[in-house]
């Protein structure tokens, strides 16, 4: 199938690579490193008790390697600032702190699940904190008031990749002085950049595409308000919510390659989509950068290219969904994404299952949709495989 890379490429971020590969990671001074080292002290030498060796004192609270990290991000996202976190749940948990008793958050109605779970189960249960879902494909469907602190959005959702106006709804959030709030995991810092269309603050699992060799776990926001810095970033090490030197120079290598791998896994998802689009065992195809996808034109201005999540239905019920997993060599049935391997889920049974079965299928999470990370296997090995299970699936 020929294509050509304006079909899933729509406008490129100018010296992202070089900026993801230099900024914020200077020589090593004493021996030259070229890479950022591992700092792997937990605790660092102070020259008398009112002044420190450095800005470090203890790894909890800051360290070299995590320094680079944030700095390289925040640049690359537009930002003043970025703060690491343990996890992409420590990041959501740091954000959601800012609000309190008697707040009001709106949130995009099929939000990530670990995101519904802590507003419903901590946020609403313990903290009495008022949560409305919302449809925000349609902004009209958003209702500002006094209590209103903070509107969260996900765009592309996950994981049935509507697109949200991330442009208009920031606008009328600061009309209102709400904290908006992008999850821009699905997008990734190269192809869409939140704080350029109006978030105050941009989170990301950066478990996911920014990592990408599916080694390691970690959150992070990015923002330009130093109050709000200030305080996330004390949250941040008062919960011990820091990843490890460790997991910040794996993924500061991770961010060095994140341009060509999303190119590369973007290529990849955009003609697995038309492929499938075509099969007759695809029941529909839900992904923003076929023109089909009801949110085609919005997807274009708002991001920078299709990217490489994929989700769609397949003709059947269970038998058929189990049918053809079962008949996978290639793909991984497995829940996360963003990695160099494909990734296959049923998220009503997998990543969304603690979601109330009702709003699963409101919001089109059935138990014959798939979601998709797509990887960068050859993508002739990858359609292959889908075609035979797919084929398989359907006999008796």
């Amino acid at each position: 199938m020929q294509i050509q890379e304006s079909d899933y490429i729509y406008s490129k971020s100018k010296s992202f690579s070089t900026k993801s590969i230099h900024f914020g990671q200077e020589h090593e001074q004493v021996h030259g490193s070229v890479n950022v080292p591992m700092y792997l002290s937990s605790t660092f030498k102070w020259r008398s008790p009112e002044e420190k060796w450095s800005q470090y004192e203890y790894t909890r609270c800051g360290n070299p390697t995590r320094t680079a990290f944030e700095k390289c991000l925040a640049e690359l996202e537009g930002n003043k600032f970025c703060i690491s976190y343990s996890s992409g749940m420590a990041a959501i948990s740091g954000v959601l702190s800012i609000l309190k008793t008697g707040d009001q958050i709106i949130c995009c109605a099929d939000a990530y699940s670990g995101t519904k779970n802590h507003l419903v189960e901590i946020s609403q249960k313990n903290h009495n904190i008022d949560v409305l879902f919302v449809d925000m494909t349609n902004p009209k469907n958003i209702e500002f008031n006094e209590k209103v602190k903070m509107i969260w959005i996900e765009s592309p959702t996950n994981p049935t990749l509507k697109v949200i106006d991330v442009k208009e709804i920031c606008k009328i959030a600061k009309t209102h002085n709400v904290l908006s709030v992008v999850d821009n995991t699905f997008a990734t810092p190269y192809l869409q950049t939140p704080s350029k269309l109006g978030a105050d603050i941009t989170l990301n699992s950066a478990t996911k595409f920014i990592n990408g060799h599916t080694d390691v776990t970690m959150g992070t926001i990015s923002l330009s308000n130093f109050d709000l810095y200030d305080y996330l970033y004390e949250y941040a090490y008062t919960a011990g919510a820091c990843p490890s030197a460790f997991d910040c120079y794996l993924i500061l290598r991770g961010l060095k390659t994140l341009e060509i791998r999303v190119k590369e896994a973007s290529k990849n998802a955009y003609l697995l989509a038309l492929f499938l689009e075509k099969h007759p065992y695809c029941e529909k195809v839900l992904y923003p950068g076929l023109k089909s996808h009801p949110q085609h034109e919005l997807f274009r201005k708002q991001q920078r290219g299709s990217g490489g999540m994929l989700s769609w239905y397949i003709k059947g019920g269970d038998e058929q969904v189990d049918r053809f997993l079962q008949n996978l060599k290639l793909v991984t049935l497995a829940v996360s994404l963003g990695g160099t391997e494909t990734l296959i889920e049923v998220p009503s049974k997998m990543s969304h299952r603690s979601i109330d079965p009702e709003v699963r299928i409101k919001t089109g999470i059935t138990n014959n949709l798939f979601r998709m990370s797509i990887g960068l296997e050859n993508i002739e090995d990858l359609i292959e495989d889908i075609d035979q299970a797919l084929n398989k699936s359907q006999q008796n």
